[in-house]
């Protein structure tokens, strides 16, 4: 992990000799494989569902598909759904008998790649392996240099997304804000799109507000690809598609975006989101219910469209503080509830998706810190493919802070050390070193072989977050965390650059309006 960019680390004098050789060394890039933490480490130590409760879960999910079933069906939809075995009943619900549901089971991709523009920031979903990222639409930016919350344009959007490209520990960036400044909702689909794809070559994330917009989005893309082929063959944009209207209704606009999306080669986030004690029910185990169930009807949808399409299955369910009905994403209950569809994911040996790191705090204080190490650390525990709104998320999904994103990246560095866990081996285990210290050396392990061999493999070290001493902290000036934030944030859009090829870039503004600028 890299340490704090030039111009971030706070003046000080600094120890000659052995400690600052150290330091040196542990500051020394790795090549990925000798990493501590890296993109797509395997979890799934934390199971809060035991197996009799996910086959429970299973069961009720398939009876609500089959009993109470859909409304709000588009008539593509009817049509694609009635073809496969669905049933449209007189009341206008689309039902969907069990043995469709296990035949679309069987059928169901398992083991898919997100690709990115640079195959080294390929996703490989399988299993419990696990992948950090942004999500959300946030209405506000938290300018903590104003000290203030202000409408999110599309240039915190480009930089956002060129600050994940920076982020050793943000693995994807999918749209995290809505550009506010762009009235035309095409000119903001377009604008969206490419703020995400000129910032990173990351995997990105996007969502479309009318389907109208999506041939002329795909025509971008393939821009950026270096043709349609090539962007079939690795489509590094997947569609965050909220099919459904919980409870139990299709979302008929979505539905018709998700359908041109598969036609085109677009990977899809089948997002169910509701809300536990609102459009979801209150009991956790039946949360989980109505999500399995509705992602399960999004996944009948496709796969009877194209077998084998590559779904991620994103049990999205949030919390509701019940005294109030407000939104609590940084809860216990919001990282249970991602735990719990994590292992249902596994359960069906599904690529999975869903929320962590979300913070009902305005600010990235102690309460965002509580409640983005907690979420995100059981989600990474329990497996969960990909970790949507881990970072940088606040006041309930309404503001996004950047700040917060380059603090996320240390925060999701230990989170994904907790996710590796400790490995038992013979050499890790081996007394020779304790030997050698306690009859032989100075009784101490600083400065032995074996502990500066495993400096960088073994430890990850913040970027950010501050472990000086009191008395070094004094003598540095005090310095405050969110001031190293700013410092750090600055120092990567300072050198980050627009990442699309300039003569397709130039094209692009030749064929869209786009608001972005360097």
């Amino acid at each position: 992990m890299d340490v704090i960019e030039e111009g971030c680390a706070p003046t000080r004098n600094r120890r000659a000799g052995g400690r600052a050789n150290r330091v040196a060394v542990r500051s020394a890039p790795l090549a990925e494989g000798l990493r501590p933490v890296r993109a797509g480490m395997s979890g799934g130590q934390y199971k809060p569902l035991t197996p009799e409760g996910m086959a429970r879960i299973h069961a009720a999910a398939l009876e609500a598909l089959e009993v109470i079933g859909f409304a709000n069906a588009p008539k593509s939809g009817v049509e694609i759904l009635t073809g496969a075995g669905a049933i449209l009943g007189d009341d206008g619900r689309i039902r969907f008998p069990r043995a469709l549901v296990e035949d679309m089971l069987a059928k169901a991709a398992r083991g898919i790649t997100l690709h990115g523009r640079e195959a080294k920031y390929d996703l490989h979903l399988e299993g419990t392996k696990v992948h950090y990222g942004t999500a959300g639409a946030a209405v506000h930016i938290v300018d903590l240099e104003r000290n203030e919350y202000r409408d999110s344009t599309a240039a915190d959007l480009y930089a956002a997304a060129k600050l994940t490209h920076h982020l050793d520990n943000v693995h994807f960036f999918q749209r995290a804000m809505v550009c506010r400044d762009i009235v035309d909702n095409y000119e903001m689909d377009v604008n969206t799109l490419y703020a995400c794809c000129a910032g990173t070559t990351k995997h990105v994330g996007t969502s479309f507000s009318d389907p109208a917009h999506v041939k002329g989005c795909f025509e971008m893309l393939h821009m950026i690809a270096g043709g349609e082929d090539k962007w079939r063959e690795r489509p590094f944009v997947s569609n965050s598609n909220c099919f459904v209207v919980p409870p139990m209704k299709f979302a008929e606009e979505s539905c018709i975006t998700m359908e041109a999306c598969v036609r085109g080669g677009m990977p899809m986030l089948l997002l169910s989101a509701g809300q536990a004690g609102a459009t979801a029910p209150a009991p956790i185990a039946l949360a989980i219910v109505q999500a399995v169930a509705e992602c399960l009807a999004g996944l009948v949808y496709v796969n009877a469209m194209v077998p084998g399409f590559p779904c991620i299955f994103g049990t999205w369910p949030f919390v509701s503080d019940l005294r109030t009905g407000a939104m609590s994403g940084g809860s216990a209950e919001q990282a249970l509830l991602t735990a719990g569809c994590a292992q249902m994911h596994q359960y069906y040996g599904l690529p999975g998706g869903a929320a962590s790191g979300i913070s009902d705090s305005k600010l990235p204080d102690m309460q965002a810190g509580w409640e983005q190490g907690i979420t995100n650390v059981l989600a990474g525990l329990s497996g969960l493919n990909m970790c949507y709104e881990a970072v940088g998320m606040h006041a309930s999904l309404l503001g996004f802070s950047l700040e917060s994103l380059v603090l996320g990246d240390d925060l999701l560095g230990q989170a994904m050390r907790c996710v590796r866990g400790i490995e038992v081996t013979e050499d890790s285990v081996n007394i020779e070193a304790m030997r050698q210290v306690c009859l032989e050396g100075p009784g101490h392990y600083l400065g032995h072989a074996q502990t500066l061999s495993l400096m960088q493999t073994e430890y990850i070290y913040p970027a950010v977050a501050n472990r000086m001493s009191p008395k070094e902290w004094v003598e540095a000036g005090k310095p405050e965390l969110l001031d190293r934030a700013i410092a750090r944030k600055n120092a990567i859009l300072a050198k980050a650059g627009n990442l699309i090829d300039p003569v397709v870039d130039a094209a692009i503004r030749a064929a869209y309006r786009i608001h972005v600028r360097d």
